[in-house]
C-alpha cells in the first residue's frame, strides 16, 4: 500500500457502541379474533402525540364496536415504563379484566 492509498483509510465507529446480541422477535400474543364485546385498554404513554391519537381510535372503535367496552390507563410518569413504578398493582388490576390493549407512539 502507498502512502495515498494509507492516507485514505479510516476506521467507523458506531456511536450506539456495541450492538444488542438479543436478536428481533416478532409479537408473540395471539390477536383477539375480532373487537365487539371485547374489553379494550387504551393505554397512553404521554408521547406528545399519543393522546389525540387514542382519541381518534377511540372514536372509530365505538362506531365500529359499539358493543365493546373502553378502559383508559395513563402510565404515572414519563419515560418510565408502568411496571417499574409503584403503581404496578394498579397498572396490573386495569389489565386483569381485558381481552386487549392497544397504544400509540406519539412522537
Amino acid at each position: 500500500m502507498n502512502q495515498k492509498q494509507a492516507a485514505s483509510l479510516y476506521e467507523v465507529i458506531s456511536p450506539w457502541a456495541e450492538a444488542d446480541p438479543v436478536p428481533p422477535r416478532g409479537l408473540t400474543a395471539e390477536r383477539p379474533a375480532g373487537l365487539d364485546g371485547k374489553n379494550i385498554g387504551i393505554l397512553h404513554n404521554w408521547k406528545r402525540a399519543s393522546k389525540p391519537i387514542l382519541e381518534v381510535l377511540e372514536r372509530e372503535l365505538k362506531k365500529r364496536f359499539p358493543d365493546a367496552r373502553l378502559s383508559w390507563y395513563a402510565e404515572s410518569y414519563r419515560n418510565t415504563p408502568e411496571i417499574e413504578s409503584e403503581n404496578i398493582k394498579k397498572y396490573e388490576a386495569w389489565l386483569k379484566g381485558l381481552d386487549t390493549v392497544l397504544f400509540a407512539y406519539g412522537d
